[in-house]
């Protein structure tokens, strides 16, 4: 496991409790762009509700599981695209067009490859989830 993608981490311990069938998970460290992120996942129906839980020195996440993840990872490296291009990696992560959704960092803040292509935000990929 590597300790220097907090993202990674967060990502592949809800998909490994997923997959083996837990109701929740928690975990931790928190950052503003896991934050982000999972709330997308949420915003999208494939978390349940989160709870933030102080424990003294750091911040841990309590996540409800839904059991609707089939695959959910980070993009490595971190490629930036152009919104003419994303196309591309949507062919490359997602498994079927309309089915699932790139998590992306833009100028205006993180969000999924849809909105930034109605938006037309170029910017960089962070993961993807289905």
């Amino acid at each position: 496991m590597s300790m220097n993608d907090p993202l990674a981490n967060v990502l592949s311990k809800i998909h490994n409790c997923d997959k083996v069938g837990k109701k929740d998970c928690i975990v931790k460290p928190m950052s503003k762009t896991v934050k982000a992120v999972l709330s997308i996942m949420q915003d999208n129906g494939y978390l349940g509700e989160s709870k933030i839980i102080e424990d003294g020195k750091s911040k841990i996440i309590h996540i409800d599981l839904l059991g609707r993840i089939n695959k959910c990872g980070v993009i490595k490296p971190r490629f930036s695209f152009k919104k003419e291009s994303i196309e591309k990696y949507e062919k490359r992560y997602l498994p079927a067009k309309d089915f699932g959704i790139i998590i992306v960092s833009t100028p205006k803040g993180i969000m999924t490859h849809s909105e930034s292509k109605e938006k037309g935000y170029g910017g960089r990929l962070l993961s993807y989830v289905y």
